[in-house]
């Protein structure tokens, strides 16, 4: 069983994934390839391909791929045009197909082996779905002699099934898998806190990062009525900076965006003079072999950033 995450910390270069990422949404699939390697200072590759409305609707009680052939052309197309040299690549799913939990412990076993039945234990109580036969992995954010703090993402595994196996259609191997909100944390290269908002027409995730720790993460499912969707992205922003300021004791001067919408319009949406919008990964001058259309480059482009 691969992991969610690669056990890299939030916001660290960590070695271990595929050099080539590829993001699925509703939308579409958006594929990224930095051919330089790690460190070379090479800007990435993007490559986008649109999806029929219904192909795929995210989520973790029923089946989200609803037309594979065409999810399957689509990754196959995406990657495609930005022919990575490996077939291994990280495929970064909709925040709303995985759940993710920042767990305390007074202490956690020693061997690795005995941390999963440990978490899955945790999580039974905590999902609405089979926890023995989902993907579950695990990255340890702080520890003392009293306390663990530990940052577990979990999905069923049919879901994770059907993504693996349309990546495989294409013929590609999943060598990682990302939910899409921390693939884009992988992208800020800051020791300081910093508060991030990860939308798409279904979800809104919120996130506070303060070095290598992350205080906040929460999904909240958006409604389809637009007014009503406004006002659930403009509750949940004000709540996450609410404990921003509550949790470090000064208020957040940014927010770093990414999503479907244009940054300018979001920042209206917002509309908070104190708290400025600004690109969690700015879109690419150069590097786009395709139109992008309104696809968000963040969580492709954060999957790279821990690329061995």
């Amino acid at each position: 069983m691969k992991s969610i995450l690669n056990k890299a910390k939030i916001g660290s270069k960590h070695p271990g994934r595929p050099p080539a990422a590829v993001e699925i949404t509703p939308d579409g699939v958006l594929a990224a390839v930095r051919h330089g390697g790690p460190g070379s200072g090479e800007a990435p590759v993007y490559g986008f391909v649109s999806l029929p409305s219904g192909a795929l609707i995210p989520g973790i009680g029923e089946p989200n791929i609803r037309d594979v052939d065409a999810v399957t052309a689509a990754f196959r197309s995406a990657l495609g045009q930005v022919a990575p040299h490996t077939r291994a690549v990280t495929l970064v799913l909709p925040d709303t197909a995985v759940r993710i939990f920042v767990l305390d412990f007074d202490s956690l076993p020693t061997r690795e082996a005995d941390v999963l039945p440990v978490l899955r234990f945790r999580l039974r109580k905590m999902v609405p779905f089979d926890v023995e036969h989902s993907g579950v992995t695990y990255q340890v954010l702080s520890q003392s002699a009293s306390e663990c703090r530990v940052l577990t993402a979990v999905l069923p595994g049919p879901i994770l099934a059907e993504y693996e196996a349309a990546v495989r259609g294409a013929g590609y191997e999943p060598g990682a898998v990302l939910p899409s909100s921390l693939a884009a944390l992988e992208a800020i290269d800051s020791m300081e806190a910093v508060l991030a908002a990860n939308v798409s027409p279904l979800a809104l995730t919120t996130s506070i990062t303060n070095g290598n720790d992350l205080l906040l993460h929460r999904t909240l499912d958006l409604p389809e009525n637009p007014p009503l969707r406004l006002s659930e992205i403009q509750r949940g922003i004000a709540v996450a900076a609410a404990y921003f300021e509550d949790k470090l004791q000064a208020p957040a001067r940014e927010l770093h965006y990414s999503g479907c919408y244009p940054t300018a319009e979001f920042a209206q949406w917002i509309d908070n003079p104190e708290l400025t919008v600004v690109d969690l990964v700015p879109r690419p001058q150069t590097g786009a072999v395709t139109s992008l259309g309104n696809a968000c480059i963040a969580g492709a482009t954060g999957a790279l950033a821990g690329a061995r």
